[in-house]
């Protein structure tokens, strides 16, 4: 049994390389243009890959502290991917089963990778303490807007756009914070897991604020003359 889920850790590993490989690909070129639709969804299905290769060799080895990380990571990508289909609440493009669902599970366990860093109750917890505590918050604040738009879609016209891009992007991080921890090693621990996070945030809060502001700007005056 080893042996495969050493199979299923290079899958895991390749996977999580080509994510890191084609997201750029995606982000850099014209939204909404096929050469972003085609390797964002290469990225979106790498990225499953990663989570449900993290699951398997999670629960073999008995690391529940990676189980509730893939889930959370993943759940960023699913939201991002998601809400594509939810553009136009006004015209019935609700959350589904498949939302509800997702949102209930990261839910559970985000608010167990909090609980489990704040009680620190295995080794690896009480090293990964500050870790899994910041990403059980960050995990319950992802899915929980999300609950609350499901409930309460928002009206702003270009509501789905700023969340696909930031939930991607956050998604994006996560795969940077797999890098870093196996490659980083002269990092402490804990910046190895916190750095593309701390610096990723206010990196996406800045293009939100950017994008709304472009969005936002009144045309231009018709010059009379």
């Amino acid at each position: 049994m080893e042996s495969v889920v050493r199979g299923v850790l290079w899958i895991h590993v390749l996977a999580g390389s080509v994510a890191l490989v084609v997201a750029p690909v995606a982000l850099l070129t014209a939204k909404g243009g096929p050469t972003h639709r085609r390797w964002g969804k290469v990225y979106f299905w790498a990225m499953a890959v990663v989570a449900a290769s993290a699951l398997v060799v999670g629960y073999w080895r008995s690391i529940l502290f990676l189980e509730l990380v893939a889930i959370f990571s993943f759940y960023a990508a699913l939201s991002g991917y998601r809400v594509l289909f939810r553009k136009r609440p006004d015209l019935g493009q609700r959350a589904g089963l498949l939302d509800w669902i997702a949102a209930s599970i990261t839910l559970a366990a985000s608010a167990s990778l909090l609980a489990l860093g704040i009680l620190k109750p295995t080794p690896r917890f009480q090293e990964l303490s500050t870790v899994a505590v910041i990403f059980g918050l960050v995990g319950l604040t992802i899915a929980g807007l999300d609950v609350w738009r499901f409930l309460s879609p928002p009206t702003e016209r270009m509501a789905w756009w700023y969340r696909h891009m930031a939930n991607m992007i956050g998604s994006y991080l996560a795969a940077v914070t797999a890098f870093s921890v196996v490659n980083f090693t002269f990092l402490p621990t804990t910046v190895r897991w916190l750095w593309p996070t701390v610096i990723g945030s206010p990196l996406i809060a800045l293009w939100i604020t950017y994008y709304k502001l472009r969005f936002n700007k009144p045309a231009p005056t018709p010059d009379p003359t």
